[in-house]
């Protein structure tokens, strides 16, 4: 797994290639902002891709914290299937919170990846081996709160 800082801003790219790597992505991405519209299943390709807005974890644990989000893009390759629960493709414009992403092997090397969501709402993607992506896009913004969670969402996580 390597991130790779931007010289001025530190841009996020980390490969995910086993459960390890996609825990560590799951944590920078737990409370990004998910579109609908911005959840791109491309079967043709064996490939789903999501645009979303990540929060910036490490900078609100900081001594001085700052709350900011960061668009961002996850992509994973070699899905085999993508199934949704509680999540409505059709309704375009909802917004979904990212709680965790995890990944189980069924088959070595091939597995489950469940992108889950607050509400009970998930992704389930079946892939041949686990091959994601997670790149940071430009630069932060800030934000006025930081995200808490009910404990409803966690126990759903």
């Amino acid at each position: 797994m390597d991130a790779m800082p931007d010289s001025h801003i530190d841009l996020l790219k980390f490969v995910a290639l086993d459960g390890e790597d996609l825990e560590v992505v799951s944590a920078h991405l737990q409370d990004a902002i998910v579109k609908t519209d911005e959840v791109l299943w491309r079967p043709q390709e064996h490939r789903l891709v999501i645009g979303l807005n990540r929060f910036d974890w490490e900078g609100a644990q900081s001594a001085t914290p700052e709350y900011r989000r960061r668009r961002a893009a996850l992509r994973f390759e070699r899905v085999r299937s993508c199934k949704c629960r509680d999540l409505s493709p059709q309704r375009k414009d909802a917004v979904l919170n990212l709680l965790a992403v995890e990944f189980a092997e069924t088959d070595a090397p091939a597995g489950v990846v469940t992108l889950m969501f607050s509400g009970g709402g998930a992704l389930r993607l079946e892939v041949e081996c686990l091959e994601a992506e997670l790149a940071d896009l430009g630069p932060t913004w800030t934000t006025a709160t930081c995200p808490k969670h009910v404990e409803s969402d966690i126990q759903t996580a």
